[in-house]
């Protein structure tokens, strides 16, 4: 009888089964794989961040200047002072806005991206309600009774301002103001000068060599009303500074 043979095993591995060492490769390319894409993303996101934000593929090829008038579109920019091929997204528009507002024609302006690489400024320049002749020229006064521009000669429609020097601060200024920004239309066309010293005793000059004593700026509406009545009777002084106690002289 033979003796059994020690030392040597006989293990059976299913057919179907691959071999610990493949799944760990098939495991380790999978993971690989995965850790490239993410790498990539990564990469990807960098490179677009960094061309946005720190170079000039998305920066300033133009300034488009939109609703200006007496200003110039290189005046506006350089005054806003954007440079070329900064980045869009980096533009401090709030900065940008505050340099173009303190233009003293501009009322208003408006700043905004526009992509590729446009800046787009939205202007609004003051409209003159009247103008006031002193030493070094005829000054511009618009609706808030700032003095904003000087011109050689009078403004064309719009009444001449008999102040001694304008200010929104003034009261005779706001009480000119205050009357001319509430004429009505149908009565502008005659008006051809309004005066004041105080807040009370402004005074309108009519074609025709009329005067009208207007008084305070307060109750202009009914004023106007009353004085469009009392135009239809011939008279040089209309006073309608208490308008229920209107007279024609």
């Amino acid at each position: 009888m033979s003796a059994p043979v020690r030392g040597r095993s006989t293990r059976v591995r299913p057919a179907n089964r691959r071999p610990k060492s493949a799944e760990y490769r098939a495991r380790r390319r999978v993971i690989l794989r995965r850790r490239l894409v993410a790498l990539l993303t990564v990469l990807s996101v960098v490179g677009v961040v960094y061309c946005v934000f720190f170079t000039p593929l998305l920066g300033v090829h133009q300034v488009d200047v939109r609703g200006n008038a007496a200003l110039t579109e290189d005046e506006v920019r350089a005054v806003a002072a954007i440079e070329t091929g900064s980045p869009l997204v980096r533009l401090d528009l709030q900065e940008i806005h505050d340099r173009v507002a303190g233009i003293p024609r501009v009322a208003a302006v408006e700043v905004e991206r526009q992509l590729p690489g446009t800046v787009r400024l939205l202007i609004t320049e003051r409209t003159p309600v009247g103008s006031v002749k002193l030493p070094d020229g005829y000054h511009l006064v618009d609706a808030t009774g700032k003095d904003y521009a000087i011109l050689p000669a009078a403004a064309p429609g719009v009444p001449e301002l008999g102040l001694t020097l304008p200010s929104s601060s003034d009261p005779a200024t706001r009480a000119v103001v205050g009357v001319v920004n509430d004429l009505p239309e149908q009565l502008r066309p005659d008006v051809l000068a309004v005066a004041a010293t105080t807040g009370a005793d402004v005074k309108l000059t009519l074609s025709g060599n009329r005067v009208v004593k207007w008084g305070s700026a307060e109750d202009t509406k009914r004023k106007a009303a009353v004085l469009l009545v009392l135009l239809s009777r011939k008279g040089t002084t209309y006073d309608v500074s208490s308008p229920d106690l209107a007279t024609v002289s």
